[in-house]
């Protein structure tokens, strides 16, 4: 007899398989390109680790429970079941072996969305408790204080203070009205303030009006990473009713894979509404500042750089161009690395990865490929979009004692502009 948290499990696999996931499963050729796009398969060759491997617990449901073949044998007991076994086996590879990059789905020759069938894998483990314990407390958090940090409103509104202090520029706060509503991740709240610095000096410049909410100022979804569409719907809507409060035109997505991808591509769907606002990266915005004439800037850096295309905003989110144009603003020696663009490969850190204690050693494992790359073209300096890629890429940095300088793209860009 099934335990009340496994049949729940199932019965949300059971819910996950729609006619997309049996058209995926259906057409499945095992072809094997997928293990060669797969950056914890090639870095770690464990066999496991293959992506449409760590969707097995959806394909057993799958195929038990809706083809013809996989109920007789369940008929007849000879179907292999979801147990508790499998989870627990399972949980490692679907939460610590994948950062939902997306690169597997990218080489499907039969077009099956892979990493999407490991996401819908998750939203069973989570419901049966196979999820790490990491991501089930970021993912508390951010139901109950709104960041998966904890980042309360006064530590935001501490450091808001200090910027203004220090550079006598204005983050405004709950303006009504404003063309720009800025979503920051904790990263960048705690880690990365400099980022807020850089949004104040590039608005005030361009001549953009802009605030951020106090109600839904977080943009990371745990609920997207552990892989719970309820709770991911939830802090959705905390950022929709914020913006409609505020009265903006566009919501920006700051430097965060995860936090594009939750609320500008699956946001409307987790909600059930088209939204009443734009939804655009930050660099996208960017990039418009930039063709309208906006961005006056000072001088350009002599060093050589490279670009590292977070997964999400890049190959998931279609944002490839915009940074190579605004690099292009401040930089003459520009550098692509091996496999650049959609295909670039992932840092290691995404999907939840980088808050689960427990994948810290594969994690680094995998940086193995990043750190081919940067010797291949030996960059001065590596500019990323992504807080989170950010601080994988300084641990893999450290890990390999590789010393280059890792920058923000934004901070960069504000650090160039003309004064006047």
């Amino acid at each position: 007899m099934m335990s009340a948290s496994l049949e729940k499990g199932v019965n949300a696999l059971k819910q996950q398989v729609d006619s997309s996931v049996a058209a995926f499963f259906s057409s499945c050729v095992h072809c094997g390109m997928c293990a060669d796009a797969c950056l914890f398969q090639t870095e770690t060759g464990n066999p496991a680790s293959t992506p449409i491997a760590k969707a097995e617990p959806l394909r057993r449901v799958w195929k038990s429970e809706y083809t013809l073949l996989g109920r007789i044998g369940k008929m007849f007991g000879l179907s292999k079941k979801v147990d508790e076994k499998l989870l627990t086996e399972w949980e490692t590879m679907v939460y610590d072996n994948c950062t939902l990059c997306g690169r597997c789905s990218m080489v499907c020759p039969v077009g099956n969305d892979i990493a999407l069938m490991i996401r819908k894998t998750r939203e069973g483990m989570a419901a049966a408790g196979h999820a790490p314990e990491g991501l089930i407390g970021a993912t508390n958090r951010s139901i109950k204080i709104g960041s998966p940090m904890g980042v309360k409103l006064p530590a935001l509104l501490a450091q808001i203070r200090h910027l203004e202090e220090d550079t006598g520029l204005k983050v405004p706060v709950d303006v009504e009205g404003a063309e720009y509503m800025l979503l920051l991740s904790s990263m960048e709240i705690m880690n990365f303030p400099e980022f807020m610095g850089a949004i104040a000096r590039i608005f005030d410049k361009a001549g953009a009006t802009w605030t951020i909410s106090s109600e839904a100022f977080e943009a990371t979804n745990s609920g997207i990473q552990i892989g719970v569409s309820d709770l991911a719907a939830e802090l959705v809507q905390r950022v929709v009713d914020a913006a409609e409060k505020l009265k903006v035109k566009t919501v920006i997505s700051p430097e965060c894979g995860h936090a594009y991808m939750a609320i500008r591509w699956d946001g409307p769907n987790l909600v059930g509404k088209a939204f009443s606002f734009k939804v655009r990266h930050i660099l996208e915005v960017l990039d418009t500042f930039r063709e309208e004439g906006r961005l006056k800037l000072k001088d350009k850096i002599s060093e050589k750089v490279t670009y590292h295309d977070p997964c999400q905003i890049s190959r998931r989110g279609g944002v490839i161009d915009q940074p190579r144009r605004l690099i292009d603003l401040f930089a003459d020696d520009f550098v692509e690395m091996p496999d650049a663009g959609k295909m670039n490969w992932c840092c290691g850190a995404g999907g939840g990865v980088s808050s689960n204690e427990r994948a810290d050693e594969v994690r680094l494992q995998v940086f193995k490929r990043k750190k081919a790359q940067l010797e291949e073209v030996q960059p001065d300096a590596i500019i990323s979009a992504c807080s989170n890629c950010r601080i994988h890429i300084e641990d893999g940095l450290e890990e390999y004692g590789m010393d280059i300088p890792l920058m923000s793209l934004t901070e960069t860009l504000a650090e160039h502009l003309a004064d006047d």
